[in-house]
């Protein structure tokens, strides 16, 4: 029997699953199709997941440096309000290549991982879960003491155990041009109702390219536009549902959510990778697999952690629906170097932040 089953091999299932596994624990993942694949998630991520990524992994990784980003009210054709650093803010990188260098880092610190195997049925009983799941060779049954959900925003352990959807979901759709770009900043468009769309140079790999907006909202009809405006064609496209605002409970009798199946993510961008990891670090650390209670502890030391940011970007994302009017004077007003870490809203509160803010 196995400690852990991980359902979904993304960043936070990886990340578990390495650090339970540098625990003593027995883990399994299991991953639908191939790892990485279908891409639905940007490459635009903050210094800091670097400090998850093996260091012989990082060059193979990295695809562009980022200063800064112009923030438009319009579509490309109009000015854009500069927010920047003196020094690198992000970097772009190969998305999938990340998900690839994370689970062969959990696969060699001693985690059995597993593509191309569909979880079909989870079961939750008093002393185990039983997880059935289709592979290459057939029907598969696993048995473990806990189940770790990370298998995205349509989570099937999350439905199964009978666990909370995440607050609000969005429609995102990503497309890549593969012509080179080195710029140094990416641009944001206030052009959709509460979120906004994108462009990010990634260097020699090309642009990336996308938006979200609540499932419905005309997201392709709006994506096919701001690729009209910017004159592109897009070499591919992908999409995918992005969870906003965590559940009221994450954990069950035997189960645990991580990542986006948790809706562990930064309500102003959607992105999930630096916060998921991090969540997935204070489960390995708190649960003890023989110890359901132990649940609780993961429960209250992730929220802990990300619960104040999270809450200030739902406040931040806010400013996504005020009057054209007030966004361009707010912009205006704040626009220059900025010292806010691009997943902290609250740096913006620290003392270099308000130094960089009021010394204009």
């Amino acid at each position: 029997m196995y400690d852990f089953v991980v359902v979904g091999a993304g960043p936070a299932g990886a990340r578990f699953a390495r650090r339970a596994a540098e625990r003593d624990r027995d883990v399994l993942v299991l991953e639908q199709g191939e790892i990485g694949l279908p891409l639905a998630c940007s490459g635009h991520v903050s210094l800091d997941v670097w400090d998850y990524v093996p260091e012989a992994d990082r060059d193979d990784l990295f695809q562009n440096e980022i200063y800064g980003a112009r923030f438009h009210v319009g579509g490309p054709d109009t000015a854009g309000e500069p927010f920047y650093k003196r020094e690198v803010i992000s970097n772009a990188i190969d998305r999938v290549g990340l998900d690839k260098a994370l689970a062969r880092a959990a696969s060699e610190a001693g985690a059995d991982v597993s593509d191309e195997h569909t979880v079909t049925g989870v079961e939750e009983r008093r002393d185990r879960v039983v997880v059935t799941a289709n592979g290459p060779e057939g029907v598969d049954t696993h048995e473990a003491r806990m189940v770790v959900g990370a298998d995205g925003p349509r989570s099937r352990v999350r439905e199964a155990c009978g666990l909370p959807e995440p607050r609000e979901f969005l429609h995102g759709v990503l497309g890549f041009d593969h012509t080179p770009d080195d710029q140094d900043y990416v641009d944001v468009h206030l052009t959709v109702p509460r979120f906004f769309a994108w462009r990010i140079p990634r260097g020699d790999d090309g642009v990336e390219y996308g938006l979200a907006a609540r499932p419905g909202d005309d997201v392709s009809g709006r994506f096919d536009r701001l690729c009209e405006e910017y004159g592109v064609t897009m070499d591919r496209r992908c999409s995918g549902l992005i969870p906003i605002g965590p559940p009221k409970r994450v954990t069950g009798r035997r189960s645990l959510l991580v990542g986006d199946a948790a809706g562990q993510t930064k309500p102003f961008t959607g992105g999930g990778i630096l916060y998921g990891m991090r969540a997935a670090d204070h489960a390995a650390r708190e649960v003890d697999p023989e110890r359901p209670e132990t649940l609780g502890d993961y429960e209250r030391t992730w929220r802990s952690e990300l619960r104040t940011e999270i809450r200030l970007g739902h406040a931040v994302r806010a400013a996504y629906s005020l009057p054209k009017p007030v966004q361009r004077a707010g912009l205006r007003a704040l626009s220059g170097e900025i010292a806010v870490h691009m997943d902290e809203p609250s740096s913006l509160f620290t003392r270099e932040g308000l130094r960089a803010l009021v010394g204009r």
